[in-house]
């Protein structure tokens, strides 16, 4: 009954009325609530966006920290192997064995080198001092008595650091500076040091126990090694105008080295973390991913807690920008969108109205017009049933001419579209014709190459791996003879051993290009995104050594049935040959996106662009061959070839853009 009277009320109202409510009413409706859903969805994105980003900070941070440690443990564990300090201990001169330690301490950047005896006492140290401290309590040495190498996070008392040096107890001394939000306190100054403590057993030709290599590095006031993190986690330009990468290390809820400034250049030491960040990581033992109070200023914060080698958390690891900017840009962004929807909505009302006046005022004309047709020519048709409007009234006049001209316009509508849909069909077949030929031709001289190369691939397989497993049997025969006497020349058999694998790698990459179904894996539908990090881990090694920026753009949202492990080696091998081809540094963009086609065909493309050397233009159309390479040392020629193999096995192609001094691009496309 409503909907009856609504329509009553409305068949009775005049055009003009309809055509303003159907101007106004969605405009004034509808633009508070998409406003409205934009800022809600918005805001809570761009909120996850920040945590996103400094979770990530996070990891590199902590990823260089924990790099840090293994390197110290490796530089103590090689000294303590080295046939010269096994030597010096052996000939039980300590002034030849402190002058010793005094210049590997200063060479490999340390603050202390101690040798200790199988009881755990120190007999000599890097720093000279008196040898009158046992270090058996500590669990690394402890476990290096044992046998074990061992590096870990531990906090030393004043004592025990002016045991080691004067020097370690000044460095690590820190007057407290009052600071908002944090937690009460009594202390005036933090006297500990956090030491990055590492010990190493020491053993004779006889392999018996001689003592124990025990050193560390003092991260108090280390303000290079905070430097580096920052350095690393927040790259010039990697965040907006004004804002600020900040990086630090806790002892408890005190910063000992950072790079936040208290004002003009000078650091912020001494000062303390918020009390709920402290209660959140230290006490609870999470991770903080939120804004925090940072000295003087609101930061976006990540916080990790840090535990000794008593499993005990005695500090905290922060990574952290300058949130004022990000906030800025927020508030501005919604400024701007709130005046953008205005402008929307007084634009689009203005311009309703201007098309409903021009769409009323024609049909008042045509309404008087057809009013005196009706009266006068009988030619005139009318419709039936209609509303009591204009527009109802020019209905009823036009129907008989709208029907002859929609009859007519449909015949020849129906003839184009039969004609249209013709040519359309045999376009398709003719272009479907020639790509099964040009793909027949390419698979046919493909196979030509593969059957080829394949007799060939397997005789040489053959001839080499039954030298090469005569060279790898005698090598293992040599180790079990010569027992411990083989120490002195373990570097070469361990280069022999290098070169056997290499020899090893070469044959299965022959074998895996002339036979590649024989090394086909399981298939599965897997998410493209998440195969490129895995990727970009796994070449992180190379990219450290280089100045390149990786960009990883994710925009596919197929999945594509193919192997893991086989698209991670074709994405492992253009990664690694663009990183080589940018020598200098440069820019690796990786971007994927969704593809369909017309026949319903669809899938994923995967470029991986460079801004590196390029490639000549003569190269190109080989650069998919076998044994094909510009690499004048260390290339095989095989990878593009059983990359593009690979591909090829799943339906899907590789294909190359380059000019040479501007970059190269390589197209993996792939069906979903």
């Amino acid at each position: 009954m409503q909907w009856v009277a609504t329509r009553h009320i409305l068949g009775n109202v005049s055009v003009r009325t309809k055509l303003l409510l159907v101007a106004l009413v969605p405009i004034l409706t509808a633009l508070p609530i998409i406003f409205s859903l934009i800022f809600y969805w918005g805001l809570g994105y761009y909120d996850r966006l920040l945590t996103f980003k400094v979770s990530s900070d996070l990891t590199v941070a902590h990823e260089y920290f924990i790099h840090v440690r293994e390197r110290i443990g490796q530089d103590v564990s090689s000294l303590g192997d080295s046939y010269r300090f096994v030597t010096t201990v052996r000939d039980d001169n300590n002034a030849n064995l402190q002058r010793m330690l005094a210049e590997k301490q200063k060479s490999l950047d340390l603050d202390f080198l101690n040798f200790l005896d199988p009881q755990g006492r120190v007999i000599v140290s890097s720093n000279g001092k008196p040898a009158e401290l046992i270090a058996e309590s500590w669990p690394v040495v402890y476990s290096a008595l044992q046998g074990e190498k061992a590096t870990e996070i531990d906090i030393y008392s004043e004592e025990q650091l002016r045991q080691l040096s004067d020097k370690a107890a000044q460095q690590a001394y820190t007057e407290l500076l009052n600071t908002s939000n944090a937690a009460p306190t009594k202390k005036t100054a933090e006297k500990s040091g956090m030491v990055i403590h590492s010990a190493t057993p020491v053993y004779d030709d006889d392999g018996k126990l001689l003592g124990v290599l025990e050193g560390g590095m003092l991260l108090n006031q280390n303000l290079s090694f905070v430097d580096t993190i920052n350095s690393l986690v927040y790259a010039e330009g990697s965040l907006p105008e004004g804002s600020a990468g900040t990086a630090t290390l806790f002892i408890d809820d005190v910063r000992i080295a950072t790079n936040v400034r208290l004002f003009g250049n000078k650091r912020a030491l001494g000062t303390r973390a918020s009390q709920i960040v402290r209660d959140h990581v230290l006490n609870d033992g999470k991770t903080w991913l939120d804004r925090a109070f940072v000295v003087h200023d609101w930061y976006i914060s990540a916080y990790e807690p840090i535990s000794d080698s008593f499993g005990k958390r005695v500090g905290m690891l922060y990574v952290g920008y300058l949130e004022e900017p990000f906030r800025k840009a927020k508030e501005t962004a919604i400024i701007l969108l709130a005046l953008l929807f205005i402008a929307i909505g007084i634009g689009g009302a203005y311009f309703s109205l201007r098309v409903a006046r021009s769409i009323y005022e024609p049909l008042k004309g045509m309404n008087r017009t057809m009013t005196a047709v009706e009266q006068g020519d009988m030619d005139a048709r009318t419709g039936g049933d209609q509303a009591r409007d204009e527009l109802g009234n020019l209905s009823r006049h036009l129907d008989e001419l709208l029907d002859t001209v929609q009859e007519q316009n449909a015949e020849l509508k129906t003839w184009g579209n039969e004609l249209d849909r013709k040519v359309v069909e045999r376009t398709a077949e003719l272009q479907q014709t020639n790509k099964l030929l040009v793909q027949a031709q390419q698979q046919l001289v493909l196979a030509e190459k593969l059957a080829a190369i394949g007799e060939i691939t397997a005789g040489v397989a053959h001839e080499i791996n039954n030298p090469v497993a005569v060279l790898q049997g005698n090598l293992d025969v040599l180790r079990d003879t010569l027992g411990p006497a083989i120490r002195p020349v373990q570097g070469e058999l361990q280069l022999m051993d290098q070169q056997i694998y290499r020899i090893n790698t070469i044959v299965t990459k022959l074998l895996q290009f002339a036979s590649p179904g024989e090394f086909a894996g399981y298939v599965e539908a897997i998410n493209i995104d998440e195969v490129v990090a895995d990727s970009l881990v796994l070449v992180r090694h190379l990219l450290n050594q280089s100045r390149i920026i990786v960009v990883h753009k994710k925009e596919a949202t197929l999945s594509v049935p193919i192997n893991r492990g086989e698209l991670q080696q074709v994405l492992i091998n253009l990664c690694t040959n663009a990183i080589h081809a940018m020598k200098d540094g440069g820019k690796l963009t990786i971007t994927t996106s969704d593809w369909e086609e017309e026949n319903g065909a669809r899938g994923v493309l995967i470029r991986v662009e460079d801004t590196g050397s390029g490639i000549r233009k003569e190269d190109i159309a080989h650069i998919f061959d076998a044994f094909f390479t510009t690499k004048r040392q260390g290339g095989t020629g095989l990878g593009l070839s059983i990359s593009y193999t690979l591909v090829a096995r799943y339906g899907g192609t590789i294909t190359v853009r380059s000019e040479p001094g501007q970059g190269t691009e390589f197209t993996v496309r792939l069906l979903a």
